[in-house]
């Protein structure tokens, strides 16, 4: 995969969670923003933001999530004494349940599929060509 099949990949997650139905929505990627948008002011209005507390694992992740919280327009911050994975956001507990936490799960799913095979192809070009996993060998071994 390149740079422009993950693009294009993204921007499919992203109409998929903005409603997109005919063909030219399926093309404005500022009108899917736009449409996710309308919907969290729509759910605030029923289901009033809380704050969340959101653990990543890693720091491309993180930026990530980020991203699209600030892609939405919601603030994300820390405590002063939080770790540095961990991300909290004021947001209505159905925009996390339908929106925001499966986009995030498939954008996060499709970036990790491309970080991967560039690793794997740069580890094999540049480093050594064997990319097979290491042996596993009976024994005990050393503390």
């Amino acid at each position: 995969m390149n740079e422009s099949d993950l693009l294009d990949k993204l921007r499919k997650i992203e109409r998929l969670y903005a409603g997109a139905t005919t063909p030219g929505e399926k093309e404005a990627a500022g009108e899917a923003i736009a449409r996710i948008r309308k919907r969290l002011a729509d759910v605030e209005r029923v289901d009033p933001a809380i704050e969340y507390r959101f653990g990543l694992t890693d720091g491309w992740s993180k930026k990530l999530f980020i991203a699209l919280l600030r892609r939405y327009e919601i603030r994300p911050y820390r405590y002063s004494r939080q770790r540095r994975n961990t991300v909290m956001a004021r947001v209505p507990r159905s925009f996390v349940n339908d929106t925001l936490w499966p986009e995030f799960l498939e954008l996060s799913k499709v970036l990790k599929t491309y970080i991967d095979e560039i690793t794997d192809r740069v580890i094999a070009t540049g480093i050594h060509g064997n990319a097979a996993e290491e042996d596993v060998v009976s024994g005990d071994f050393l503390e």
